[in-house]
Protein backbone atom coordinates (compact mmCIF):
# COMPACT_ATOMS: atom_id res chain seq x y z
CA UNK A 1 0.00 0.00 0.00
CA UNK A 2 1.10 3.57 -0.67
CA UNK A 3 2.36 5.08 2.55
CA UNK A 4 1.47 8.70 1.76
CA UNK A 5 -0.95 10.30 -0.68
CA UNK A 6 -0.35 14.04 -1.18
CA UNK A 7 -3.19 16.01 -2.76
CA UNK A 8 -1.95 19.12 -4.55
CA UNK A 9 1.35 19.51 -6.40
CA UNK A 10 2.03 23.10 -5.41
CA UNK A 11 5.18 24.14 -3.54
CA UNK A 12 4.19 22.29 -0.34
CA UNK A 13 2.99 19.11 -2.02
CA UNK A 14 5.80 18.80 -4.54
CA UNK A 15 8.68 19.49 -2.15
CA UNK A 16 7.28 17.25 0.59
CA UNK A 17 6.84 14.45 -1.94
CA UNK A 18 10.48 14.77 -2.99
CA UNK A 19 11.74 14.85 0.60
CA UNK A 20 9.77 11.71 1.45
CA UNK A 21 10.67 9.63 -1.61
CA UNK A 22 14.35 10.48 -1.17
CA UNK A 23 14.06 8.90 2.27
CA UNK A 24 12.52 5.69 1.00
CA UNK A 25 8.84 6.44 1.62
CA UNK A 26 6.26 5.49 -1.02
CA UNK A 27 4.33 8.55 -2.22
CA UNK A 28 1.59 9.24 -4.73
CA UNK A 29 1.26 12.93 -5.63
CA UNK A 30 -2.13 13.90 -7.07
CA UNK A 31 -2.75 17.12 -8.96
CA UNK A 32 -6.08 18.20 -10.46
CA UNK A 33 -4.46 20.28 -13.24
CA UNK A 34 -2.73 18.75 -16.24
CA UNK A 35 0.05 21.33 -16.11
CA UNK A 36 1.27 24.14 -13.88
CA UNK A 37 0.71 27.02 -16.29
CA UNK A 38 -2.34 28.47 -14.59
CA UNK A 39 -2.89 32.21 -14.83
CA UNK A 40 -1.39 33.21 -11.50
CA UNK A 41 1.16 31.63 -9.19
CA UNK A 42 3.13 33.48 -6.55
CA UNK A 43 6.79 34.11 -7.35
CA UNK A 44 8.42 35.73 -4.33
CA UNK A 45 10.90 33.74 -2.25
CA UNK A 46 11.95 35.58 0.89
CA UNK A 47 15.21 34.65 2.67
CA UNK A 48 13.16 32.25 4.82
CA UNK A 49 11.94 30.40 1.73
CA UNK A 50 15.37 30.40 0.10
CA UNK A 51 16.80 28.95 3.32
CA UNK A 52 14.14 26.21 3.31
CA UNK A 53 15.04 25.27 -0.26
CA UNK A 54 18.71 25.19 0.64
CA UNK A 55 18.01 22.82 3.52
CA UNK A 56 16.03 20.60 1.15
CA UNK A 57 18.94 20.52 -1.29
CA UNK A 58 16.97 22.40 -3.94
CA UNK A 59 18.92 25.65 -4.28
CA UNK A 60 20.57 24.35 -7.46
CA UNK A 61 17.15 23.99 -9.08
CA UNK A 62 16.82 27.78 -9.18
CA UNK A 63 19.96 28.04 -11.32
CA UNK A 64 18.24 26.16 -14.16
CA UNK A 65 14.85 27.90 -14.23
CA UNK A 66 13.74 31.51 -14.80
CA UNK A 67 14.47 33.52 -11.68
CA UNK A 68 15.46 37.07 -10.84
CA UNK A 69 16.46 38.70 -7.56
CA UNK A 70 14.83 41.93 -6.52
CA UNK A 71 17.27 44.84 -6.36
CA UNK A 72 15.20 47.23 -4.28
CA UNK A 73 11.83 48.26 -2.85
CA UNK A 74 10.58 51.76 -3.62
CA UNK A 75 7.50 53.63 -2.39
CA UNK A 76 5.90 56.48 -4.34
CA UNK A 77 3.01 58.57 -3.05
CA UNK A 78 1.13 61.09 -5.20
CA UNK A 79 3.95 60.80 -7.76
CA UNK A 80 6.58 61.74 -5.17
CA UNK A 81 9.42 59.51 -4.04
CA UNK A 82 9.02 58.56 -0.36
CA UNK A 83 11.79 56.03 0.30
CA UNK A 84 13.86 53.19 -1.12
CA UNK A 85 15.39 50.07 0.45
CA UNK A 86 18.05 48.10 -1.43
CA UNK A 87 18.26 44.31 -1.47
CA UNK A 88 19.51 42.33 0.26
CA UNK A 89 18.13 44.12 3.31
CA UNK A 90 20.10 42.03 5.81
CA UNK A 91 23.89 42.55 5.73
CA UNK A 92 25.38 39.54 3.97
CA UNK A 93 21.89 38.11 3.49
CA UNK A 94 19.95 36.86 0.50
CA UNK A 95 17.77 39.11 -1.64
CA UNK A 96 14.11 38.39 -2.18
CA UNK A 97 14.08 36.35 -5.38
CA UNK A 98 11.33 35.97 -7.96
CA UNK A 99 11.06 32.43 -9.30
CA UNK A 100 8.93 30.90 -12.06
CA UNK A 101 6.74 28.65 -9.95
CA UNK A 102 5.59 26.44 -12.86
CA UNK A 103 9.21 25.77 -13.86
CA UNK A 104 10.15 25.14 -10.23
CA UNK A 105 7.34 22.63 -9.69
CA UNK A 106 8.17 20.82 -12.92
CA UNK A 107 11.84 20.54 -11.90
CA UNK A 108 11.00 19.21 -8.42
CA UNK A 109 8.61 16.60 -9.80
CA UNK A 110 11.15 15.59 -12.46
CA UNK A 111 13.58 14.83 -9.63
CA UNK A 112 10.97 12.86 -7.69
CA UNK A 113 10.07 10.83 -10.78
CA UNK A 114 13.57 9.30 -10.81
CA UNK A 115 12.65 7.35 -7.64
CA UNK A 116 10.75 4.05 -8.04
CA UNK A 117 8.67 4.71 -4.92
CA UNK A 118 7.07 7.83 -6.42
CA UNK A 119 4.07 8.23 -8.71
CA UNK A 120 2.72 11.51 -10.07
CA UNK A 121 -0.95 11.54 -11.10
CA UNK A 122 -1.78 14.82 -12.93
CA UNK A 123 -5.16 15.85 -14.31
CA UNK A 124 -6.98 13.72 -11.72
CA UNK A 125 -8.99 15.74 -9.21
CA UNK A 126 -9.82 14.16 -5.89
CA UNK A 127 -13.54 13.61 -5.55
CA UNK A 128 -13.77 12.33 -1.99
CA UNK A 129 -11.91 10.77 0.92
CA UNK A 130 -11.91 7.09 1.84
CA UNK A 131 -12.66 6.18 5.45
CA UNK A 132 -12.05 3.12 7.58
CA UNK A 133 -13.07 2.94 11.24
CA UNK A 134 -13.54 6.75 11.37
CA UNK A 135 -10.04 7.31 10.01
CA UNK A 136 -9.11 8.74 6.61
CA UNK A 137 -7.65 5.82 4.68
CA UNK A 138 -7.14 7.23 1.19
CA UNK A 139 -8.75 9.18 -1.63
CA UNK A 140 -11.23 8.58 -4.43
CA UNK A 141 -10.42 10.25 -7.75
CA UNK A 142 -12.82 11.70 -10.28
CA UNK A 143 -12.32 8.70 -12.57
CA UNK A 144 -13.52 6.41 -9.73
CA UNK A 145 -10.05 5.13 -8.88
CA UNK A 146 -9.44 4.62 -5.18
CA UNK A 147 -6.00 4.95 -3.59
CA UNK A 148 -5.41 3.74 -0.04
CA UNK A 149 -2.70 5.21 2.16
CA UNK A 150 -1.44 5.30 5.73
CA UNK A 151 -1.61 9.11 5.60
CA UNK A 152 -3.33 11.64 3.33
CA UNK A 153 -1.79 15.12 3.17
CA UNK A 154 -3.95 17.95 1.86
CA UNK A 155 -1.78 20.57 0.17
CA UNK A 156 -4.43 21.64 -2.31
CA UNK A 157 -4.52 25.36 -1.69
CA UNK A 158 -6.80 27.97 -0.17
CA UNK A 159 -9.95 26.37 -1.65
CA UNK A 160 -8.90 22.94 -0.39
CA UNK A 161 -11.37 20.19 -1.28
CA UNK A 162 -9.62 17.89 1.19
CA UNK A 163 -10.31 20.38 3.98
CA UNK A 164 -13.96 20.57 2.96
CA UNK A 165 -14.38 16.80 2.78
CA UNK A 166 -12.99 16.28 6.27
CA UNK A 167 -15.19 19.12 7.60
CA UNK A 168 -12.39 21.17 9.14
CA UNK A 169 -13.60 24.79 9.22
CA UNK A 170 -11.56 27.73 7.97
CA UNK A 171 -11.82 30.73 10.28
CA UNK A 172 -11.47 33.73 7.97
CA UNK A 173 -9.56 36.80 9.13
CA UNK A 174 -10.61 40.38 8.45
CA UNK A 175 -7.79 40.86 5.94
CA UNK A 176 -9.63 39.20 3.05
CA UNK A 177 -9.80 41.34 -0.11
CA UNK A 178 -9.61 41.19 -3.91
CA UNK A 179 -6.74 41.93 -6.25
CA UNK A 180 -6.77 42.50 -9.99
CA UNK A 181 -3.64 41.06 -11.59
CA UNK A 182 -2.32 42.57 -14.82
CA UNK A 183 0.49 41.51 -17.14
CA UNK A 184 2.20 44.18 -19.24
CA UNK A 185 5.00 44.34 -21.77
CA UNK A 186 8.49 44.58 -20.30
CA UNK A 187 10.08 47.99 -19.82
CA UNK A 188 13.74 48.93 -20.43
CA UNK A 189 13.65 50.61 -17.01
CA UNK A 190 13.86 47.17 -15.39
CA UNK A 191 16.81 45.85 -17.41
CA UNK A 192 19.49 47.23 -15.10
CA UNK A 193 17.65 46.68 -11.82
CA UNK A 194 14.40 45.05 -10.75
CA UNK A 195 12.61 47.32 -8.31
CA UNK A 196 9.35 46.43 -6.60
CA UNK A 197 7.32 49.64 -6.65
CA UNK A 198 4.50 50.38 -4.20
CA UNK A 199 2.52 53.22 -5.73
CA UNK A 200 -0.22 55.26 -4.02
CA UNK A 201 -2.27 57.81 -5.98
CA UNK A 202 -5.42 59.29 -4.49
CA UNK A 203 -7.42 56.35 -3.10
CA UNK A 204 -5.75 53.82 -5.37
CA UNK A 205 -2.73 51.66 -4.61
CA UNK A 206 -0.88 48.99 -6.54
CA UNK A 207 2.37 47.05 -6.67
CA UNK A 208 4.57 46.77 -9.76
CA UNK A 209 7.52 44.50 -10.53
CA UNK A 210 9.22 42.65 -13.37
CA UNK A 211 8.46 38.93 -13.08
CA UNK A 212 10.94 36.07 -13.29
CA UNK A 213 9.88 35.47 -16.89
CA UNK A 214 10.36 39.08 -17.99
CA UNK A 215 6.94 40.72 -18.15
CA UNK A 216 5.74 43.51 -15.89
CA UNK A 217 3.05 42.59 -13.40
CA UNK A 218 0.69 44.84 -11.50
CA UNK A 219 -1.40 43.89 -8.49
CA UNK A 220 -4.24 46.42 -8.04
CA UNK A 221 -6.20 46.32 -4.78
CA UNK A 222 -9.99 46.35 -5.06
CA UNK A 223 -12.17 47.55 -2.19
CA UNK A 224 -15.86 47.24 -1.37
CA UNK A 225 -16.38 50.99 -1.63
CA UNK A 226 -14.78 51.32 -5.08
CA UNK A 227 -17.22 52.90 -7.53
CA UNK A 228 -16.00 51.00 -10.53
CA UNK A 229 -17.14 48.01 -12.55
CA UNK A 230 -13.78 46.38 -13.03
CA UNK A 231 -15.02 44.19 -15.90
CA UNK A 232 -16.06 47.24 -17.98
CA UNK A 233 -13.39 49.71 -16.90
CA UNK A 234 -10.84 51.29 -19.25
CA UNK A 235 -7.88 49.84 -17.36
CA UNK A 236 -5.05 51.24 -19.47
CA UNK A 237 -6.42 54.73 -18.80
CA UNK A 238 -7.04 54.06 -15.09
CA UNK A 239 -3.59 52.57 -14.55
CA UNK A 240 -1.87 55.33 -16.49
CA UNK A 241 -3.71 58.01 -14.53
CA UNK A 242 -2.53 56.52 -11.24
CA UNK A 243 1.08 56.05 -12.39
CA UNK A 244 4.21 58.18 -12.36
CA UNK A 245 4.98 59.71 -15.80
CA UNK A 246 7.48 57.05 -16.95
CA UNK A 247 5.04 54.23 -16.19
CA UNK A 248 2.01 56.08 -17.57
CA UNK A 249 3.79 56.50 -20.90
CA UNK A 250 4.75 52.82 -20.97
CA UNK A 251 1.17 51.71 -20.24
CA UNK A 252 -0.33 53.94 -22.93
CA UNK A 253 2.28 52.87 -25.49
CA UNK A 254 1.57 49.19 -24.90
CA UNK A 255 -2.15 49.43 -24.05
CA UNK A 256 -3.22 47.15 -26.90
CA UNK A 257 -0.89 44.41 -25.65
CA UNK A 258 -2.25 44.47 -22.09
CA UNK A 259 -4.00 41.26 -21.13
CA UNK A 260 -7.37 41.34 -19.40
CA UNK A 261 -6.93 41.41 -15.62
CA UNK A 262 -7.40 38.31 -13.52
CA UNK A 263 -9.48 38.63 -10.35
CA UNK A 264 -7.86 37.06 -7.29
CA UNK A 265 -10.17 36.76 -4.30
CA UNK A 266 -7.78 36.73 -1.38
CA UNK A 267 -9.08 34.75 1.58
CA UNK A 268 -6.98 34.99 4.73
CA UNK A 269 -7.54 32.64 7.61
CA UNK A 270 -6.52 29.66 9.72
CA UNK A 271 -8.04 26.33 10.62
CA UNK A 272 -8.37 25.70 14.35
CA UNK A 273 -7.26 22.13 13.67
CA UNK A 274 -4.74 21.04 11.02
CA UNK A 275 -5.42 17.33 11.16
CA UNK A 276 -7.89 14.49 11.49
CA UNK A 277 -7.16 10.79 12.01
CA UNK A 278 -5.20 9.77 8.92
CA UNK A 279 -5.00 13.28 7.47
CA UNK A 280 -2.82 16.41 7.68
CA UNK A 281 -3.34 19.82 6.05
CA UNK A 282 -0.40 22.04 5.06
CA UNK A 283 0.22 25.41 3.41
CA UNK A 284 -2.66 27.48 2.08
CA UNK A 285 -5.02 24.52 2.62
CA UNK A 286 -4.84 25.18 6.37
CA UNK A 287 -3.65 28.80 6.67
CA UNK A 288 -4.28 30.85 3.49
CA UNK A 289 -2.05 33.92 3.63
CA UNK A 290 -2.41 37.45 2.31
CA UNK A 291 -0.17 38.16 -0.71
CA UNK A 292 1.63 40.85 1.32
CA UNK A 293 5.37 40.00 1.25
CA UNK A 294 4.67 36.70 -0.54
CA UNK A 295 4.21 34.72 2.64
CA UNK A 296 2.16 31.88 1.15
CA UNK A 297 4.94 29.99 -0.61
CA UNK A 298 7.51 30.74 2.08
CA UNK A 299 5.33 29.54 4.96
CA UNK A 300 4.37 26.44 2.96
CA UNK A 301 8.02 25.46 2.45
CA UNK A 302 8.66 25.85 6.17
CA UNK A 303 5.58 23.71 6.92
CA UNK A 304 7.14 20.99 4.80
CA UNK A 305 10.37 20.89 6.81
CA UNK A 306 8.55 20.55 10.13
CA UNK A 307 6.17 17.91 8.74
CA UNK A 308 9.09 15.90 7.35
CA UNK A 309 10.95 16.06 10.66
CA UNK A 310 8.00 14.47 12.46
CA UNK A 311 6.77 12.05 9.80
CA UNK A 312 9.91 10.56 8.24
CA UNK A 313 11.11 8.58 11.31
CA UNK A 314 7.65 7.05 11.78
CA UNK A 315 7.03 6.23 8.14
CA UNK A 316 10.50 4.73 7.73
CA UNK A 317 9.94 2.27 10.56
CA UNK A 318 6.41 1.35 9.45
CA UNK A 319 4.75 2.89 12.47
CA UNK A 320 1.14 2.12 13.34
CA UNK A 321 -1.69 4.37 12.25
CA UNK A 322 -2.14 5.40 15.87
CA UNK A 323 1.50 6.49 16.13
CA UNK A 324 1.18 8.54 12.94
CA UNK A 325 -2.02 10.20 14.16
CA UNK A 326 -0.39 11.01 17.50
CA UNK A 327 2.33 13.11 15.88
CA UNK A 328 0.03 15.25 13.70
CA UNK A 329 -0.94 17.67 16.51
CA UNK A 330 2.76 18.27 17.19
CA UNK A 331 3.21 19.61 13.66
CA UNK A 332 0.45 22.16 14.25
CA UNK A 333 1.87 23.12 17.66
CA UNK A 334 5.28 23.77 16.13
CA UNK A 335 4.09 25.71 13.08
CA UNK A 336 1.06 27.63 14.31
CA UNK A 337 2.83 30.40 16.30
CA UNK A 338 4.78 31.53 13.24
CA UNK A 339 1.66 31.49 11.07
CA UNK A 340 -0.28 33.56 13.61
CA UNK A 341 2.53 36.11 13.87
CA UNK A 342 3.02 36.34 10.08
CA UNK A 343 -0.69 36.96 9.57
CA UNK A 344 -0.63 39.62 12.30
CA UNK A 345 2.27 41.38 10.56
CA UNK A 346 0.49 41.17 7.21
CA UNK A 347 -2.61 42.66 8.84
CA UNK A 348 -0.54 45.54 10.20
CA UNK A 349 0.84 46.24 6.73
CA UNK A 350 -2.68 46.18 5.28
CA UNK A 351 -3.94 48.51 8.01
CA UNK A 352 -1.23 51.05 7.20
CA UNK A 353 -2.24 50.97 3.53
CA UNK A 354 -5.94 51.30 4.37
CA UNK A 355 -5.29 54.28 6.63
CA UNK A 356 -3.46 56.01 3.79
CA UNK A 357 -6.20 55.12 1.30
CA UNK A 358 -8.99 56.58 3.38
CA UNK A 359 -7.25 59.74 4.60
CA UNK A 360 -6.68 62.33 1.88
CA UNK A 361 -5.03 64.75 4.32
CA UNK A 362 -2.55 62.10 5.38
CA UNK A 363 -1.71 61.32 1.74
CA UNK A 364 -1.24 65.01 0.99
CA UNK A 365 0.97 65.53 4.02
CA UNK A 366 3.09 62.48 3.28
CA UNK A 367 3.63 63.57 -0.31
CA UNK A 368 4.37 67.21 0.49
CA UNK A 369 6.71 66.36 3.35
CA UNK A 370 8.27 63.30 1.70
CA UNK A 371 11.86 64.62 1.92
CA UNK A 372 11.44 65.14 5.67
CA UNK A 373 9.34 62.05 6.46
CA UNK A 374 11.02 59.56 4.17
CA UNK A 375 13.79 58.51 6.54
CA UNK A 376 11.43 57.89 9.46
CA UNK A 377 8.89 56.04 7.33
CA UNK A 378 11.68 53.92 5.87
CA UNK A 379 12.89 52.98 9.36
CA UNK A 380 9.36 52.06 10.43
CA UNK A 381 8.86 49.94 7.28
CA UNK A 382 12.15 48.10 7.82
CA UNK A 383 11.28 47.30 11.43
CA UNK A 384 8.15 45.47 10.24
CA UNK A 385 9.93 43.42 7.58
CA UNK A 386 12.43 41.28 9.49
CA UNK A 387 10.08 38.52 10.61
CA UNK A 388 8.20 38.55 7.30
CA UNK A 389 11.51 37.96 5.53
CA UNK A 390 13.39 35.67 7.89
CA UNK A 391 10.55 33.89 9.65
CA UNK A 392 9.54 34.04 13.28
CA UNK A 393 10.94 30.71 14.50
CA UNK A 394 14.04 28.70 13.72
CA UNK A 395 13.32 25.87 11.28
CA UNK A 396 15.89 23.12 10.70
CA UNK A 397 15.55 19.95 8.62
CA UNK A 398 16.78 17.12 10.87
CA UNK A 399 15.95 13.99 8.86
Amino acid sequence: MTQVVIVGAGPAGATLALLLVKRGIAVKLIESSRNFRRVFRGEGLMPSGLDALEQMGLSSVLEHIPHRPLDAWEVLIENRFLFRVDEPIEPGGKPCTLVSQPAFLEAVIDQATTYPNFEFIPGSPVQDLLWSDRRVSGVKLGDDRSISANLVIGADGRNSLVRQRVNIPLEQQSGSFDILWFKLADSPRFESENVFYSIVRDRDAFGLFCSSEGNLQIGWALHEDDRIDWKQADWPDILASASPPWLAQHIRTHAEMMERPVLLSVVVGRCPRWYAPGLLLLGDAVHPMSPIRAQGINMALRDVIVAANHLVPLLREGATDAAIDAVLPQIQVEREPEIIRAQQLQSQEAAQAELLRKNALLRWGASQLAPLLGKGVRHSWLSRQRQLRQGVTQIQLTV
